[in-house]
């Protein structure tokens, strides 16, 4: 009886991996509409609340993935793989929310051409992350696992776009920027924006290393 509890329910943590993944995208569509809505203070407080409600849920799944794991004895992947994993995810959702965070703290006064491509780069990544995630349960199938090393590859790329972005968005904020404040507060959004992309090729890598284990 003691053996039949612990076995893990079908799929769960692949369920909770998935829901993860889905307030991860959550949070990244608040963020961008708070971007694209900055200049309006009342759109602006309303996805900074919706950030933080998508960060909040997505940290309830890191625990629940956490607690369960605890109480486990047969897991579907090996268990330092999904403590990596949601971990992992999880930092995706919590820059999301200290980009959001940053913004207010240091009253950001209008975005740049710069913070809204690398939001851009930002949203894509964590979609793609939601499509990986989503083929984990199956990645016995030869042409799922091929699907979801092809949309690891693709994160990698967007990660390098948002290298690319941040390089040339540091260069022109110190070249152009008088107001020694407003180069601080800058390249700390830039900075946090190009790590929720590194977070995601995170994942990426450690969705890649599943794979190869298990496929």
């Amino acid at each position: 009886m003691l053996f039949g509890k612990l076995m893990p329910r079908d799929g769960h943590f692949f369920n909770l991996f998935n829901q993860h993944a889905d307030h991860i995208v959550e949070a990244a569509h608040a963020f961008s509409q708070l971007v694209a809505h900055y200049g309006d203070p009342e759109l602006r407080e309303r996805y900074n609340r919706e950030v933080d409600s998508a960060e909040r849920a997505a940290d309830r799944i890191t625990h629940e993935v956490n607690r369960t794991l605890h109480k486990t004895f047969i897991t579907p992947i090996d268990r330092e793989q999904i403590h990596a994993l949601i971990n992992t995810m999880d930092d995706v959702a919590d820059l999301l929310q200290d980009s959001a965070e940053t913004m207010a703290l240091y009253d950001v006064r209008h975005m740049t051409q710069e913070i809204v491509r690398l939001t851009e780069i930002s949203v894509k990544c964590c979609e793609r992350v939601k499509d990986a995630i989503y083929l984990l349960r199956t990645i016995g199938d030869a042409s799922t696992s091929e699907g979801a090393l092809k949309t690891c590859e693709e994160i990698d790329r967007l990660e390098s776009d948002a290298d690319r972005v941040m390089r040339k968005a540091m260069s022109k904020l110190f070249r152009e920027e008088p107001d020694v404040r407003e180069v601080i507060k800058l390249k700390a959004i830039y900075e946090l924006l190009e790590t929720v992309t590194d977070k995601c090729e995170d994942v990426a890598n450690l969705i890649e290393g599943i794979i190869l284990e298990n496929a």
